[in-house]
Order: structure tokens, then C-alpha cells, then sequence
């Protein structure tokens, strides 16, 4: 899957809506932090976020971070083309970043292929405390 800043899709209103959101925010979103970000723009059912949310992953330009129930824009840049998607998540301050390994994202697909696991889609998120937290 090709990420956000390879070639941005026309959005529709309620996407760029939720793509601004999301950009401006400081850390991750859930779906019902957004909305009410945005009932003064017209959204007003969870519904619209969550249509939204899913064309935005689907388009490589938002991440879904399953521990937190929260989403959070893709922050590749052009030259990094990995499907494997990996962040650390601080358990104290709540800093969320995205980071990328080709090693990482080669060993998981093989101990998928080792486990005969047609693999789909792989997020790893790290919990622990950041560098400013400790």
C-alpha cells in the first residue's frame, strides 16, 4: 500500500475534515474526539467520522492505533515505501511516533509465510515511556 504523501486522493469534504483534524492534533484521536471537533463543520452523526476514518486508512493517510482506539496521520515521507508500520506509544505523556525498519518488516512477513499466514496488514505498537518522560 502506498502512504499519504505519494499521491494524495481528492478527498471529500468529511475526509479533508477529518484529515485536517487529525493533522492539527497533537496526539492520537478517537472517532467521538473528532466528531465533536467538527459538529460545528457540519458532522454530526459518529457514522460520517467513522465512513470518513476507513476511506483515510484505506488510503494509506491515517493509522488506526488499536490499543488506544485512536487515529493518528501517516507520517512516512516519499522514500519510505514499507507496508509494516510500527509505533511507540508513552504510557505516561501519551506521544505517539510512527516509525519504519525494512528488517522488521521483512522478519515479520517471513514468520508469517513460516506460519503459512497470508499476511494482510501488520502494526506494531510499542508501549513503554519516552525519552522525556523518564
Amino acid at each position: 500500500m502506498d502512504h499519504f504523501p505519494h499521491t494524495p486522493p481528492n478527498l471529500t469534504k468529511n475526509q479533508a475534515l477529518v484529515m485536517s483534524a487529525l493533522s492539527d492534533a497533537a496526539g492520537p484521536l478517537s472517532a467521538y474526539t473528532i466528531l465533536d471537533q467538527l459538529r460545528d463543520e457540519g458532522l454530526r452523526a459518529p457514522l460520517q467520522v467513522y465512513r470518513a476514518l476507513d476511506s483515510l486508512v484505506e488510503f494509506g493517510m491515517v493509522h488506526r492505533l488499536e490499543s488506544l482506539n485512536a487515529f493518528v496521520p501517516c507520517r512516512h515521507t516519499d522514500s519510505e515505501t514499507t507496508d509494516m508500520v510500527a509505533f511507540t506509544i508513552c504510557e505516561s505523556c501519551g506521544k505517539v511516533s510512527e516509525i519504519t525498519d525494512g528488517s522488521l518488516d521483512t522478519r515479520i512477513k517471513n514468520l508469517a509465510v513460516k506460519a503459512d499466514f497470508k499476511l494482510q496488514k501488520s502494526t506494531v505498537e510499542l508501549l513503554g515511556i519516552c525519552h522525556d518522560c523518564r
